[in-house]
């Protein structure tokens, strides 16, 4: 078989990867090692930020979205038992998130590419990847127990974190920044209306916890644990009354609970290899970064990779230009770098990092930087502002 771009990964970044390459004629074969039914069933963010909106729009399949999303004009920060809007459109001069799930998103992508006759091998097992540094690498995998050969001109890694296509680079090749935080983030999906019509990120004594939805009758809540808890130790019980612990007064009375439909613990940590090219491989999204998701931009960071890269695969199939590869790997790594700032940075501020341990002195100096830098930061507009353009996110970039 052969193909002008192999595609690493059948998850939101690589489906939609495929499809706006595929608009431009430039044909793609999807390789994934699970099935699309996994794929969907994982609970994953659903803030997007402009950018990503706009490009699901490009590929044509932002229907669904426009019809179904939610725009939201702002967030909220609680804390001191107060609350603080970032009035996101106001103080960005118009710019607005979309609170659609990723999982709606990559089920649209999966409809789209399924409708257009689009090769996508899922439950793909032993990939590897070959001579990514030469013009003609390949890719080999087994489907059904038969062994396959897939040639082409370029490569996406689109597979993850703990995927083949970020290890296919030599470790002398690359260079690998990480910090590992001391807790999870438990968060449990129900339906139940939301307690409120924009997001809730809370700071408290306990911990942080952060109040989110997917639809007008279906939310997603969040609790700051220990890395030693376990999803078990947590009953539904347990988790709605620690939660409203944890919010300001007047929202906990609002709180409408029932049974939780999914319930997990994801850790959290901040992670960039760079380059995000090797040869003909370039990495894209969770291949090459993880943030923490207090600041809502690991979707949004793989949609500007997947942006930039789609303009680089035009530009050398449109118009023969091969000099324009060289710098995708810069300009997703500018990008990367402020969203993994601000998410440290978010991260640092609303959290407990003691875990309640009074007696740990850097814990609790750090606590008192982090409570001056919120206060300082929301008491007045200009602070305020610079909260609210990150958060929706920095234009995309184009080449020059």
């Amino acid at each position: 078989m052969k193909t002008q771009v192999a595609i690493i990964g059948a998850g939101p970044s690589g489906l939609l990867l495929g499809q706006l390459l595929a608009k431009q004629g430039i044909d793609n074969v999807i390789i994934e090692r699970v099935s699309g039914e996994y794929i969907l069933g994982r609970i994953r963010a659903g803030v997007l930020e402009q950018g990503m909106t706009d490009l699901l729009r490009e590929a044509g399949v932002g229907e669904r979205m426009d019809r179904e999303g939610q725009v939201h004009h702002g967030v909220e920060l609680a804390f001191n038992n107060k609350r603080v809007k970032i009035e996101l459109e106001k103080l960005t001069g118009g710019s607005t998130v979309m609170v659609y799930g990723q999982t709606e998103v990559t089920r649209d992508l999966m409809e789209a590419r399924a409708g257009a006759g689009l090769t996508t091998y899922y439950e793909s097992s032993n990939v590897v990847l070959h001579d990514v540094k030469t013009d003609s690498p390949y890719v080999t995998f087994e489907q059904n127990g038969e062994q396959h050969r897939l040639d082409c001109d370029y490569i996406a890694g689109c597979d993850g974190f703990h995927g083949v296509s970020r290890q296919t680079i030599p470790e002398s090749s690359r260079k690998e920044f990480e910090r590992v935080y001391p807790f999870g983030w438990l968060g449990v999906l129900s339906d139940t209306p939301p307690v409120n019509d924009e997001l809730i990120y809370c700071k408290t004594d306990r911990g942080f916890a952060m109040t989110s939805m997917r639809s007008a009758t279906r939310s997603r809540y969040y609790l700051q644990v220990p890395l030693t808890d376990k999803v078990e130790d947590w009953s539904d019980d347990d988790f709605w009354t620690e939660l409203k612990r944890r919010l300001p007064d007047d929202v906990a009375a609002k709180l409408v609970t029932g049974p939780s439909i999914e319930k997990s613990i994801a850790p959290l940590r901040s992670f960039v290899c760079e380059p995000m090219q090797y040869g003909n491989l370039f990495l894209v999204g969770d291949a090459a970064h993880i943030v923490p998701p207090t600041g809502a931009k690991g979707l949004n960071l793989a949609a500007s990779d997947v942006a930039t890269l789609y303009k680089v695969m035009t530009r050398v199939y449109k118009e023969g230009d091969k000099e324009c590869i060289s710098q995708y790997s810069d300009i997703c790594l500018r990008r990367v770098w402020h969203g993994e700032r601000f998410s440290w940075w978010m991260t640092s501020m609303l959290h407990d990092f003691g875990q309640g341990d009074v007696h740990d002195t850097d814990a609790a100096t750090h606590e008192k930087f982090m409570s001056s830098e919120l206060s300082f930061y929301t008491d007045n507009e200009e602070g305020r502002r610079i909260i609210a353009m990150q958060y929706v996110g920095l234009p995309y970039e184009d080449l020059a």
